[in-house]
């Protein structure tokens, strides 16, 4: 069974942080494919995780910096192309929970 959300990016009343909130959960829990329209709109389809499983070795002192959370954005581990990717929470319109 696929766990599949789908977003309208039109809807004026978004609530960013909790939209962020339920894609950080999905992605900590495994890989997803997400789908987003990028800032030159581009629609992009990235396979991504904050699973500490998929991750890959970082020294302690930089998996423990500290950012700033804004719930506009989302950086996430891309699985396609092996680097940090972010992109606008606002711009998603689906995220698919990958099966393995």
């Amino acid at each position: 069974m696929s766990i599949e959300i789908e977003y309208d990016t039109a809807t004026e009343d978004l609530d960013l942080d909790s939209r962020n909130r339920e894609i950080r959960t999905m992605l900590y829990d495994g890989a997803c494919e997400i789908t987003f329209t990028k800032l030159n709109g581009d629609v992009r389809t990235m396979p991504c995780t904050l699973d500490h499983k998929l991750l890959p070795p970082q020294p302690l002192k930089e998996f423990h910096e500290t950012r700033l959370y804004k719930p506009e954005t989302l950086s996430v581990w891309c699985l396609d192309r092996a680097q940090w990717r972010s992109f606008r929470v606002a711009n998603v319109t689906r995220v698919v929970k990958l099966q393995g």
